[in-house]
């Protein structure tokens, strides 16, 4: 063979060092362990089912119609409400009231959590009365409330506050208690000054416990909302559910159940939307 045949070769085949470097999957084949693929619209098929078996015992008689109305006559009624604008009205109202009472609340839970959460002495005077509170209901605590406040928008506002503040405080204060004692380790030996330290080591750290007790204080704000409007309010939701009540209008009652259900399972998907998008930074079974 020629040197000038032995060149085309050498031109036409790639040189091993040039050629691109191919990633092989290393981990051992066998059953995975994860979660798996992602089921489209996963958050609604759980809704649906309960629909769907809702319509299909009102459609067939399983269900009484004068103990729980037919989804169709909640939504021709709820359709009613809209146009007449009462539910507009209710409804306004009801979301100024958990707005604010989840604003205080969050803000109270968050101060809270961390003054007794980085410092031993507050963890000492904090947690043992947040604690006495956490075992108390609100419904307990309302008849003083009214002699404190009356039954005002106050009184309304500073209930909701009592129950979002306590789930805030719990989780934030366990995920500022629960951050690896290496990473403070790791901020002593590079020599962080004490606003470093909290910011980039202690806030990051207590995101997750944050955010669960945000889930749970959002949807604790819909409970409280509940109680608060059926004690001599004007106003609200709950006010339309009681009025709805003492006619026995049934279709009323679950439209309102169902405006409590809808604005309490979004502002929780809203929370865990948020939640994946400001902790995209971890790696977690979910993922």
């Amino acid at each position: 063979m020629s040197a000038a045949v032995v060149d085309r070769v050498d031109l036409a085949v790639p040189r091993l060092d040039d050629a691109p470097a191919v990633t092989t999957d290393v981990r051992p084949r066998g059953t995975r362990l994860g979660l798996g693929r992602p089921i489209p619209l996963a958050a609604l098929v759980g809704v649906t089912l309960l629909v769907g078996v809702w319509s299909v015992g009102s459609a067939t008689g399983l269900i009484d119609p004068r103990v729980l109305s037919a989804p169709w006559t909640v939504v021709t009624t709820g359709a009613e409400l809209v146009a007449n604008g009462k539910l507009g009205a209710h409804l306004g109202v009801s979301l100024t009231r958990a707005a604010l009472g989840l604003a205080f609340g969050i803000v109270a839970g968050v101060v809270l959590a961390l003054a007794a959460g980085l410092s031993r002495v507050g963890d000492a005077v904090l947690d043992g009365p947040i604690q006495v509170k956490r075992a108390i209901p609100n419904l307990a605590l309302l008849p003083l409330l009214i002699l404190w406040f009356g039954i005002g928008e106050e009184m309304k506002v500073i209930t909701i506050a009592l129950g979002v503040f306590i789930p805030i405080y719990l989780h934030t204060h366990n995920g500022l208690r629960a951050i690896d004692s290496r990473y403070v380790e790791l901020a002593e030996t590079v020599q962080l000054s004490r606003w470093q330290f909290v910011r980039r080591v202690i806030l990051p750290g207590a995101l997750p416990g944050f955010f669960l007790g945000l889930r749970f204080a959002v949807t604790g704000s819909m409970l409280a909302l509940v109680v608060v409007e059926q004690v001599n309010a004007t106003a609200g939701i709950g006010y339309m559910m009681e009025l709805a009540r003492t006619y026995g209008q049934t279709e009323i009652i679950l439209v309102g159940l169902v405006v409590y259900g809808v604005l309490g399972y979004s502002a929780d998907l809203a929370v865990r939307l948020l939640q994946r998008r400001v902790l995209s930074w971890r790696r977690t079974l979910e993922d």
